[in-house]
């Protein structure tokens, strides 16, 4: 898996991230949580590990941020909230729908922006005067399909390691429930052995099991997919145990993946407590959405944080730590002003994507591959 600053979406070309079955009234308070666990991301980005970020700074964000670096460390559980939110939203976006239009709709959301932010980024980084290295001429071209991981090209985008899962879980879904068509009952089978293949997958370690069934990542997959038929129908007992089940592997991966011992060489520590505590307040924020806790919530310009979430996403990163290094050590900004001027460029540099790409060629790239021939 987004303010005042952008005027509202025009209904035809919003994102289909946000689309939702017939007469069921908006989500606006997901289109804010998708934004806020982008936020998470970025701070992690920004103030919560070291590498890069470090020469942007031109020291580590330890020094920058003496205080929160070690809550900025657990922004990078983001990325499982978008999980579970992408879980939730693709399940109600391909019920009730043909493969076509699934498709189309998912194509249709994903590739302007993303092609948008692969260009700008590789042109930002091929200038002399930024720190960043650039990829070869031909990876940056194979980024363009979304395939450069299982094909070993160099990454542009950061963070496009997880749009390669979304993929994943796109084509899973599609295959076990869109194309014979959703239903309560197949949703129902498809969440239960996926959940025990992945288990199966865990054990076995095979690479290949690995690389379809996901299972660090599919309990958050299909926890959101399990709070999608609680939204239907909150008394289902198979969805709340959809979603206990998911909740309990899911933040025994994320311990597991992200925990590590506190040392001076460390640059943090997360403690298994705290990734727990996040994990939970993820899956707790996408339920109350889907219980209506959160439905007074329905203002506006939620609608264009929405909107904005994608964009902001996919150029953050990198293009923010070129911005961290032309305030803080070009013009000797303070880091908690860099940092705030940061996300708020990210967020104007997301919202001209919005209005300049995705709003012209959602629309098209949707028309056209949702035309039967």
């Amino acid at each position: 898996m987004t303010s005042t600053l952008a005027r509202p979406v025009p209904e035809a070309s919003r994102p289909a991230e946000t689309e939702r079955p017939r007469g069921r009234p908006r989500l606006r308070a997901l289109d804010g949580l998708r934004l806020v666990a982008a936020l998470m991301v970025a701070a992690y980005h920004y103030g919560g590990r070291g590498g890069d970020v470090t020469t942007a700074w031109g020291s580590s964000p330890k020094e920058q941020f003496p205080t929160l670096h070690g809550y900025f460390a657990y922004g990078c559980l983001g990325v499982q909230v978008f999980f579970v939110i992408s879980g939730f939203v693709i399940c109600m976006s391909g019920w009730g729908r043909p493969l076509r239009s699934f498709f189309a709709s998912r194509a249709s959301r994903l590739l302007p922006a993303y092609w948008a932010a692969v260009l700008l980024v590789t042109a930002v980084f091929a200038l002399p005067v930024v720190v960043h290295e650039a990829v070869s001429p031909s990876d940056a071209l194979v980024n363009l399909t979304m395939l450069q991981q299982p094909l070993g090209a160099d990454r542009v985008l950061g963070v496009c390691w997880t749009l390669w899962a979304e993929i994943r879980f796109y084509a899973l879904f599609a295959l076990c429930v869109v194309m014979p068509g959703a239903t309560r009952r197949r949703v129902i089978l498809f969440c239960a052995a996926w959940t025990m293949a992945a288990a199966i997958a865990d054990a076995a370690d095979e690479p290949l099991l690995d690389l379809v069934l996901m299972p660090e990542y599919a309990p958050f997959f299909i926890g959101g997919i399990g709070l999608y038929l609680l939204h239907r129908d909150r008394e289902d007992a198979y969805a709340w145990g959809i979603v206990a089940v998911s909740w309990l592997t899911g933040q025994h991966h994320a311990v597991r993946d992200l925990w590590h011992a506190p040392g001076p060489d460390a640059f943090s520590h997360r403690s298994s407590f705290g990734i727990v505590l996040v994990v939970t307040l993820g899956f707790a924020a996408v339920a109350a959405v889907a219980l209506g806790r959160l439905d007074r919530a329905n203002w506006r310009w939620l609608t264009v944080a929405g909107a904005l979430t994608y964009p902001f996403y996919l150029v953050h990163e990198h293009l923010g730590w070129v911005v961290i290094h032309g305030l803080h050590r070009g013009l000797g900004v303070g880091s908690a002003a860099t940092f705030a001027l940061t996300v708020a460029a990210m967020l104007l540099l997301a919202w001209l994507l919005n209005r300049c790409v995705e709003e012209t060629l959602t629309p098209r790239i949707r028309a056209a591959l949702s035309r039967v021939r």
